[in-house]
């Protein structure tokens, strides 16, 4: 850390998503004075269309592995809190390819990491996950039992209510944000709206936008986020409970026994102006829900009654990128893939690098400055 490890009481954070937020409220948890400052509303951007699968499953570096392993133990502790929040579960999640050779290895490397992992048989599948076409899946899947579910915007409210409650402030609709500097160490944040913010430090934590704020200052940090789409259900009756991730669609209940599901494929079908603002055709909606009814048992259909889209928040190297920048001291970022399931652990460790200066081991690997090395 730099800037003399100094203890920051003042913070402004940018971004009204579930890293910003996180980070707002356990800074102010610990007794810093925080203004949590959004370009538009909360949760507007990648966290209101996120599938928000609470999950380290697959192949990945250890350090990656294990900070998503404790994000997961974070929402199990909220979730022991209230085990009746219908917007936080955690009843599985059931993974297949069209190729079962990379199921088994899917499974081969969860194994490995000791992750809790189950390699079956589609009619072993339907009877662990009561809902599912057994016939929708191929020779093998992959079950495990132990992931889970959150609806961000849920998240965020709780949250915001804990934060304000607090003292903490929130302004919305403040416009696109910039970080200020004097002799080369953040002071604030000026807004498009033509409010100014004075703070010890600054947090950026504004999604797929994160990489041209810092761009401003000097610092590259590779996008490679991608466009995407999610899709709510009209409410249904069926058994599942469990997240759903498939070739075609992926799947998760969502309060009000409504659906969210999301997929890649059709990514280079989605259009997106000048103004950032995004369209696809209907029918590709349709068709997307059509994919997702054909993944549950009996006569179930699912019909859309909304749809998001937008730039999903990936770095350029997949890897989260966490921490102060060496190049602009007092000034902190947050920008990751995983921000659902990393959402409540980074913003604790982030925030406690900030008020204390010492920096968390577990973050290490994931350095902006790795991309100037």
């Amino acid at each position: 850390m730099t800037a003399g490890n100094a203890r920051a009481e003042h913070v402004v954070v940018v971004g009204g998503g579930i890293l910003g937020v996180s980070t707002a409220t356990h800074l102010q948890r610990d007794g810093a004075r925080v203004v949590l400052v959004t370009e538009g509303e909360l949760a507007d951007g990648a966290s209101g269309r996120s599938l928000a699968w609470l999950n380290s499953a697959g192949s990945r570096s250890a350090a990656y592995h294990a900070l998503r392993v404790a994000g997961i133990d974070r929402y199990r502790t909220l979730f022991a809190a209230d085990p009746a929040r219908e917007w936080l579960r955690f009843d599985g999640a059931l993974f297949w390819s069209a190729d079962p050779a990379k199921a088994r290895e899917r499974h081969g490397a969860e194994v490995e990491h000791g992750y809790d992992s189950k390699l079956l048989t589609p009619a072993e599948a339907a009877e662990a996950v009561p809902g599912v076409d057994a016939a929708a899946i191929p020779e093998a899947a992959v079950h495990n039992p132990g992931e889970g579910w959150v609806s961000l915007p849920h998240l965020i409210d709780h949250l915001v209510a804990e934060f304000t409650s607090l003292g903490g402030e929130v302004v919305t609709g403040a416009g696109r944000a910039s970080v200020t500097t004097a002799d080369g160490v953040a002071t604030g944040v000026t807004t498009t709206g033509g409010q100014r913010f004075e703070a010890d430090a600054v947090v950026v934590a504004c999604g797929a936008a994160t990489p041209a704020v810092v761009a401003e200052l000097g610092v590259s940090i590779p996008d490679g986020s991608p466009l995407s789409m999610l899709v709510v259900t009209e409410p249904v009756e069926t058994e599942m409970r469990a997240v759903l991730n498939t070739p075609r669609a992926a799947l998760r209940p969502n309060p009000g026994n409504t659906f969210a599901l999301d997929q890649d494929w059709y990514s280079d079908r989605i259009t997106e102006a000048e103004d950032g603002t995004c369209t696809i055709d209907e029918s590709v909606v349709k068709e997307l829900v059509a994919e997702g009814s054909a993944l549950l048992d009996g006569d179930v259909e699912l019909t859309a009654t909304s749809w998001r889209l937008g730039r999903k928040p990936i770095p350029g190297d997949g890897e989260p990128v966490f921490g102060e920048l060496s190049a602009v001291p007092r000034c902190f970022v947050a920008f990751t893939h995983s921000g659902a399931t990393l959402g409540l652990i980074a913003g604790e460790l982030l925030a406690g690098e900030i008020r204390t200066g010492t920096p968390h081991p577990m973050l290490e690997p994931f350095r902006p400055e790795r991309f100037q090395r």
